[in-house]
């Protein structure tokens, strides 16, 4: 009897453990609630020809301290005004074509790549190489 309840609690603890897993709330902040890891991947893309980007919030505007407004942004004589506190968009409401830059605003693609890509070669730090975000399938 006493190993019965013992597996039950061990399953109990696992699947709580699973639950809180990847979709868990990382942070609350002042723009709302925030998922420790997403994977960045749009419907705009009809065919994703690379695995989505598994993305971590919370290690880079923690850990990293990345500021919110060095990824969120709202353009406005070329200036951002976005801050914190302010909605989050999803990048494919502005950035419209999935791999055409149209006019000035870059595709979705070459607005990742720019902005992740960007952003880790002038730090230095993270992967700029394409398998080293999107692993294999």
């Amino acid at each position: 009897m006493k190993k019965c309840i013992i597996a039950i609690a061990i399953m109990i603890a696992f699947g709580a453990a699973m639950m809180m897993g990847s979709g868990a709330i990382a942070q609350t902040t002042k723009s709302g609630d925030v998922k420790d890891t997403m994977e960045i991947k749009d419907p705009l893309f009809k065919k994703h020809k690379k695995a989505a980007v598994k993305f971590t919030h919370k290690q880079h505007s923690v850990d990293l301290k990345v500021k919110c407004d060095d990824c969120h942004h709202v353009y406005k004589d070329g200036k951002n005004t976005w801050k914190d506190g302010d909605k989050v968009a999803k990048c494919s409401s502005c950035h419209t074509s999935p791999t055409k830059n149209e006019g000035k605003t870059l595709s979705l693609k070459n607005a990742f790549h720019k902005n992740c890509q960007g952003c880790h070669k002038k730090e230095k730090k993270g992967p700029t190489k394409c398998n080293q975000c999107h692993p294999k399938k």
